[in-house]
């Protein structure tokens, strides 16, 4: 009996070692990557995020199809996957990222990148979503999700050699006499400033009676007077436009994330265990087309203007909808619909927070601030966590597995709930910051012309 007890505790330390890695190498993976996007593509920065935090989407639906192809029927082929690909990956990666040329090209050469990688990475995440789960085929697939997966990493490359060759062999080719013009209409514009920085008057601060309303003092009170404007650890945690994100992130990012750990256990108690393969695909794939959308606004903004907190607004509201079709019906495609649109919007949150904390707490400091702000993930995790358990621990009874509706039913009700809380707090913020995205929009569209 000892033994067997001590054999469990192990186990258990084991899955709990393993968790613990996986969480500090995730927050190592990303902050690198918002780092080098902010620091490299800042004319170009959303795009390069979206595209970066994308790919970490998918990432679930690869695997599945990687172990699909190689051993369905071994579970363990997924902790191997998950401890060799990373690193494989990380090393391929290193000496390019410490080593990559000082390029002073212009930015709409990144642009144009930038919008064919996001061309090719739809396709890919079409790909996966449109391949059977149960397919028989699933070597095949797994070839063309790879050549999909590497094709993109050549057109920087083209890029880059095209450059070279107009740098040192044109000029070359200039001087023997030789009529041969390689030229295109992107190597003739200048760059614009990119001092981002708008002051807002004093008076916009300032009650003229001196007596300041509750909604006067949320909408107004002690709100950022510009974008991008640097702010350390203690200057952030005392800014009221930090908690209203916070809480935004808290109730709307972090239940999705929630919600898609939990997938396998909600599917097997409305008895469609079978489906859990197809439901995190669907989340995988949803989450990551959630991603790319996030560089939507970027393109859209000419036609369609709003500020980012606006459209993070936006985004909240496929979860609460979510919610509300999972608490009414427990059919499988209302889970499929329902997987879907968490997906989607929580994907659209985790790659545009990256680009809010950049514009609304300054770019250089948006590896701290933002781990700052997804510390509410470990905490809303095991706050969502305990209660789901509560409530489905009282539903099964003696059992020590729930079946049926209500093992979820109040989760979802209550995750509903706080996503509602969650659009408010986003709302608020969406009207205490717009002032300054609109001033930044009219300052830049003014230096174009």
């Amino acid at each position: 009996m000892n033994l067997s007890v001590i054999i469990v505790f192990a186990a258990k330390l084991q899955v709990f070692l393993l968790c613990l890695l996986a969480g500090c190498s995730i927050c190592w993976f990303n902050t690198v990557c918002f780092v080098l996007c902010n620091q490299n593509f800042t004319a170009n920065r959303s795009l390069a995020i979206s595209l970066t935090v994308s790919f970490n989407g998918v990432s679930a639906a690869l695997y599945n199809l990687v172990a699909e192809a190689i051993n369905p029927s071994s579970h363990g082929l997924y902790l191997i996957l998950n401890a060799l690909v990373p690193l494989f990956i990380s090393f391929a990666a290193l000496i390019p990222i410490l080593r990559q040329p000082v390029l002073n090209q212009p930015s709409g050469h990144d642009r144009f990148i930038f919008i064919t990688l996001n061309f090719f990475a739809v396709i890919t995440g079409l790909y996966l979503l449109l391949i059977p789960s149960d397919s028989n085929h699933a070597k095949l697939f797994f070839s063309g999700a790879i050549v999909l997966l590497i094709l993109p990493l050549a057109i920087p490359g083209i890029m880059y050699a095209r450059n070279w060759f107009k740098r040192n062999i044109y000029p070359k080719i200039l001087l023997s006499g030789s009529s041969f013009l390689l030229v295109d209409d992107d190597d003739h514009y200048e760059e614009l400033d990119g001092d981002a920085t708008l002051v807002v008057p004093d008076d916009d601060n300032r009650d003229d009676n001196g007596v300041k309303g509750c909604l006067e003092m949320v909408i107004k009170g002690d709100r950022l007077g510009m974008l991008e404007q640097e702010h350390d650890a203690k200057r952030l945690l005392c800014r009221i436009d930090f908690w209203l994100y916070y809480l935004a992130y808290f109730c709307g990012g972090t239940i999705g994330l929630v919600y898609s750990n939990n997938i396998g256990q909600i599917a097997q108690s409305l008895g469609l265990e079978s489906s859990t393969s197809t439901l995190i695909t669907l989340y995988s794939s949803f989450s990551f087309f959630g991603r790319l959308l996030s560089a939507a606004p970027e393109l859209l903004r000419t036609k369609l203007y709003l500020a980012r907190t606006g459209w993070l607004a936006v985004a909240i509201v496929p979860t609460t909808v979510a919610f509300l079709v999972l608490s009414l019906t427990e059919t499988e495609v209302a889970l499929e619909i329902g997987t879907s649109l968490i997906g989607l919007s929580s994907g659209f949150i985790f790659s545009a927070a990256v680009s809010i904390t950049s514009d609304l707490f300054g770019p250089k400091n948006v590896g701290v601030n933002h781990n700052i702000l997804i510390t509410n993930i470990p905490f809303g995790s095991i706050i969502y966590g305990l209660v789901s358990a509560i409530v489905y621990d009282s539903n099964a009874g003696k059992s020590s597995v729930c079946t049926g509706r209500n093992c979820y039913f109040a989760t979802f009700v209550m995750w509903g709930c706080v996503s509602i809380l969650g659009l408010v707090s986003t709302v608020l913020l969406f009207v205490r910051t717009q002032h300054a995205y609109s001033r930044y929009e009219h300052k830049r569209i003014s230096q174009e012309s």
